[in-house]
Order: C-alpha cells, then structure tokens, then sequence
C-alpha cells in the first residue's frame, strides 16, 4: 500500500536543493518567487547556487549532507530539487530515510531525480511527484499548464490530463500504480535494488539527448529484465533532442519503440506530454491511475 504524503497549504515550507547537477542562484529566483505567490515559504539548500564541484552542485557529501537535512526538517513540508543532471545515484545509498519514513514529504523533480522517485516507490512505498522544476518556471513559463499542474498537485487536486492520439497508440484501458520517469535512469537502476517493479503497473518513459541506438538498447534492457511483459499500460513520452550515428540507425525513436512493443496487449499511448520540454505534466508517482487510450483521444486520470 503506497503511502501520499501531506498536501501542501499556505504557510507550508518548500524546501529548494540541487543533490545531482549544478544550478547558478540567478536561475531559481522566479521559482521561489512564484511558490511565495502560491502561498509558500522557501527555504534554500547550501547546493543551490553554492561551489559548484566540476559537473555537481557539491562534493557527494555536500550534496548528501544539504537533502538530508531537507529530509530530517520537520519545517519543511516538500522539496523540491531544483535541477537534476547527473549524480543521484553517487549518493542514494548512503540517504538515511529514517525520519522521511515516519513522517513523508513530497519530493518533486524529475531527469536524475527518477533515482530518488524510483528508490523512495521499492523501498519505502511512498508516493512522489515527478514534476518540472526550477527552470521551467523562468521567461514567464510559470503560466503554463504544465508548471500550473504542480501546483495543483501539491494543493492535492485529483490530476486528469488529455492528450491528442499517435498513429502508434495500442487501444485500451488500464489502472494501476503509475511508475516511471527518464529511460535512461530506470535502465541505470536495472538490478539495484532501487529498480522499479514493474508488474502491474502503468509505466510512464520519457528522454533527452540520447542516441537512436541508446534507446533501442536501454529498451532492449528493460524487456530482457522483465520490466516490459505484465504492464498494465505505458505512456511514452517525449523523447527530445535525439541523435543519430553518421552511418544511420534508419529509424525514429518512436519507430523503435513500436517495434519493441508490438508482442504486447495492454494499451500504449504515444508522445504524452511528460518530457524535458516545456510540456511536461505532474505525476504522481505509485499513486494509482487509469489510463484510457481511446480512438478519440488519451486519458490519464488520478483515481482516489
């Protein structure tokens, strides 16, 4: 049974830290300004905009030591990281969730941050929000629906999103817990134990700057794991910024994932708005969902 933290009300603490990659200061002051309008306090990490260490907001112990004491603070109500990036997984194990177990926040993010979404959902069963963060919220792109659909989710508002049909959607509907986040991560976790199970489950992907051939790969990997045959559902999102080898792999990255998925009964939607672009929407992650893939159009619903 998964477990939803609190939702957030006025006067409740977001906590802002960058565990993974580095982020300059200047880049999250519109976040932090919007989440006060949104009725929050904002209480910033040492890592955001701190010594950036080569690629990392820290050291591995700055960065452990600045989210461990967001996880312990029992002022804060969420946290939100302001980027992802790389290095989650450098420190994931050494996370002390001792205090978050007893007394759960929202944790939001998403990219590198599907390894702490994926091991809070096997190891503790706690419900998370994949989710855009700081960046998304620059330029005057705190307006849209996308960023709005976080506030939303942490004021705990049942979460319903449409989504137009792709010509490769496999028709159906589904429930189940929904699971999921960058490809490239959940494939990185395969045989830790912070990997997803995925039986059951609505699957949710979604990628950026990788090659065709990587993604072939990755979801080579996740079929030989096993993570692909008991689905209930899967939504495959955006897959941005892609790249091919000079001798051409000969497909699209959608192309590729058709042709993985064709064995397979369960309903499948196509170019969901979850991705590192600007449309990217809330989820929940572990809290249950259905998925209705339609010849009109494609659902995906909170269910309380």
């Amino acid at each position: 049974m998964i477990k939803i933290p609190p939702y957030l009300k006025k006067g409740d603490c977001i906590g802002l830290v960058c565990p993974s990659g580095f982020m300059a200061y200047e880049k999250t002051t519109t976040c932090v300004e919007v989440l006060q309008k949104w009725g929050y306090k904002v209480k910033m990490g040492k890592t955001v905009g701190g010594k950036q260490k080569n690629y990392f907001s820290g050291t591995d112990e700055e960065r452990l030591h600045d989210l461990q004491m967001m996880l312990d603070d029992d002022n804060i109500n969420a946290i939100l990281c302001a980027r992802g990036g790389y290095g989650m997984s450098r420190i994931i194990d050494a996370i002390n969730f001792h205090k978050f177990k007893k007394k759960p926040k929202w944790i939001i993010g998403f990219s590198d941050i599907t390894v702490l979404h994926a091991h809070i959902h096997n190891t503790l069963k706690i419900a998370t929000l994949h989710a855009p963060m700081a960046a998304a919220f620059n330029d005057g792109e705190f307006k849209n629906e996308y960023v709005q659909s976080l506030n939303k989710a942490l004021k705990g508002v049942s979460l319903k999103y449409t989504c137009n049909i792709h010509s490769f959607n496999k028709l159906g509907k589904a429930t189940g817990e929904l699971v999921g986040g960058n490809l490239s991560l959940i494939a990185h976790l395969i045989g830790s134990s912070s990997s997803f199970n995925t039986k059951n489950k609505i699957l949710f992907i979604e990628d950026v700057g990788e090659y065709v051939y990587n993604v072939d790969r990755m979801f080579i990997q996740l079929k030989r794991a096993g993570m692909l045959q008991n689905l209930a559902g899967l939504v495959i999102g955006g897959f941005t910024e892609m790249k091919d080898t000079t001798a051409s792999f000969g497909k699209n990255v959608y192309d590729v994932l058709q042709e993985h998925i064709s064995e397979y009964k369960y309903p499948v939607c196509f170019n969901f708005p979850v991705s590192h672009d600007k449309e990217n929407y809330a989820l929940k992650v572990g809290v249950v969902y259905e998925l209705h893939v339609a010849t009109k159009n494609v659902q995906l619903k909170e269910i309380r």
